[in-house]
């Protein structure tokens, strides 16, 4: 499978060679996963990292009353992990499941490592990566904090819309932190509007 999708992804983040990207991707291989196939199980230790080239996951938690509550909507292109899993060796907290079918690339923790002592400017899309993913996770504990739902679920239709094709409304609301009910009377108001 032609690697040009993953290699752009370097390239779309941080300025660095051609050759460079070729190096650091030349580890990854290419597989596919059905539409609701776990990608990454909860309690498992995560020894590869996933770069989503095509299609939508989910990360998500079983709460105290065993209901499926989503943390996470991956969208192509993009890294998909539990990182703290990955580096530290510790089991996932969450499930990782597609949602639609998928293809991805993948590569070892040795890998990453490899690059990571030997080339600076896989650290820096590294430290890069690192920060987007943490600014990500921040808005969004803010947003789910500040926000009411109506404007959560305005921002996510402004921001992916997407999401809005290829997901479930189900698989939204839980990510949105709101019933099936509540979404739907959401989008009926906002299409009188």
């Amino acid at each position: 499978m032609d690697k040009s999708i993953l290699n752009n992804y370097f390239h779309s983040l941080f300025p660095i060679q051609k050759e460079t990207v070729m190096k650091i991707t030349e580890t990854f291989c290419d597989f596919t996963l059905d539409k609701n196939t776990t990608l990454l199980d909860k309690n498992t230790i995560s020894t590869k990292t996933y770069f989503l080239e095509k299609g939508y996951v989910r990360s998500y938690i079983l709460n105290e009353d065993n209901e499926i509550v989503t943390t996470n909507i991956y969208s192509a292109p993009c890294f998909v992990n539990d990182f703290l899993s990955f580096f530290k060796k510790q089991p996932t907290k969450e499930i990782y499941q597609t949602i639609t079918d998928c293809s991805f690339w993948e590569t070892s923790l040795e890998n990453v490592q490899t690059n990571f002592h030997n080339i600076s400017e896989f650290r820096e899309f590294s430290r890069l990566l690192f920060v987007i993913n943490y600014s990500k996770l921040n808005d969004r504990l803010i947003e789910m904090k500040s926000q009411k739902a109506e404007t959560r679920y305005l921002n996510l239709l402004k921001q992916q819309p997407n999401i809005f094709q290829n997901v479930s409304l189900k698989i939204i609301a839980s990510y949105l932190g709101i019933t099936d009910s509540t979404l739907s009377r959401i989008r009926k108001e906002i299409s009188k509007i």
